[in-house]
Formats: C-alpha cells, sequence, structure tokens
C-alpha cells in the first residue's frame, strides 16, 4: 500500500510540473504577447448545448412494477442484504485496520479512525434503513407506496439549464483588461508550483 501511495504523490508532483509549466508559458504569453493568448482563447472557446447534454435527467426510470409487484422477493433481498451488511459493520469493520491500510501501518493518525468511524456509523444507519425497508415492503407494501409517494418531488431545472447555455465572456475581459497583473500572479504561482515539484522530485 506504501509503494501505492508513493505512486500516487509522484504522479501527483509531475502533474504539478507540467501544470506549472504550462501557467508559466500563459503567464509569459499574456504578459508579453496578449494577443497571441485572446487569438488563441478565441480559437479554444465552444458552445455547449447543455439541455441537449443533460436531457436525460428527465427521463423517467420505472421502477415501480419491478419492487411492488414482487414485494416478497425484493424485501426478503433487501432486508438479507442489509442484515448482512449490518453484520459486517458491527463485527467485522476495524477501524485501525483500515486506517493502516490507507494511511500506513507506521503512521499514527487519528483523522483517519474518524473517516473510517464515520464510514462504519453511515453504514450502520444504511442497512437499519434498509431492512426496516425491506420489511414494511415485505409486510405493508401499499404503506411504503405511499410512504414512497409523499417523498416524491419534483424539481424544475429549466433555469438552470438556460443560466448554463448562457455564454460567459466576463473572465476574458478580466484577463486582458489587467494582462500585466494576472501574467505577473499567474507567473509566479506557477513559478512557487515548479520549484516545489521539483524540490520533491529530487528528494
Amino acid at each position: 500500500m506504501n509503494l501505492l501511495w508513493e505512486i500516487c504523490l509522484q504522479t501527483v508532483e509531475i502533474l504539478t510540473l507540467v501544470f506549472g509549466i504550462l501557467g508559466m508559458t500563459l503567464s509569459l504569453m499574456l504578459l508579453f504577447a496578449p494577443r497571441a493568448v485572446r487569438n488563441f482563447s478565441s480559437v479554444f472557446n465552444r458552445s455547449l448545448d447543455v439541455e441537449q447534454k443533460l436531457g436525460f435527467l428527465d427521463k423517467d426510470i420505472p421502477t415501480e412494477n419491478l419492487v411492488y409487484g414482487h414485494p416478497l422477493l425484493v424485501g426478503s433481498l433487501l432486508s438479507a442484504g442489509s442484515v448482512f451488511a449490518l453484520f459486517f459493520f458491527l463485527f467485522k469493520f476495524d477501524v485501525s485496520h483500515f486506517a493502516q491500510i490507507f494511511f500506513g501501518a507506521n503512521h499514527r493518525t487519528t483523522s483517519g479512525e474518524i473517516i473510517f468511524e464515520t464510514i462504519a456509523w453511515v453504514g450502520r444507519a444504511g442497512c437499519l434503513f434498509g431492512a426496516a425497508a425491506g420489511l414494511i415492503l415485505i409486510l405493508a407494501p401499499r404503506k411504503l407506496r405511499a410512504i414512497e409517494q409523499g417523498m416524491n418531488r419534483w424539481v424544475e431545472t429549466g433555469a438552470l439549464i438556460e443560466k448554463l447555455n448562457r455564454p460567459v465572456k466576463t473572465v476574458d475581459t478580466v484577463f486582458f483588461r489587467y494582462p500585466i497583473f494576472f501574467g505577473l500572479l499567474g507567473g509566479s504561482v506557477s513559478c512557487l508550483l515548479i520549484v516545489l515539484s521539483i524540490l520533491n522530485l529530487l528528494r
């Protein structure tokens, strides 16, 4: 696990170096050739039809026939799976062991144990909820269906999609209005990223 962690860290350092070099290049171009940056910006600008891409969110997924058509089968499977998962979270889920796996055996940390303890409690609560839903589905499917229909909500996404479809030109306007400031700022941040990534790679 430590080897995998080292590989991930080196990958992040290499990506940081690459992004730092790209940021430095763009900052220098913004300082000394802002028109070229404006031309690149106009070339890479694209219009995306968000309404067409997100149209699948408006489709209904018919699951009632499967769930309420076979309440005994679905309820039994849901209850059995929830009880099995609850048994795992209660007796087999070792928080300290998982923290050592993901954060290293020699790395003593309470944050990792807090994260996995939270996962364990969320999992237990979800398993109890699943077991209760399965029992209600077996004993009183009409009651569960009424509860589900009462919780159904309609979310209007048209206004959000219209806002996403509007072109945003203020970012380019601000960058090209103050090219020296943003060029120096981007160059400073990119220089810091390059130096840090090189030092981490050479250690």
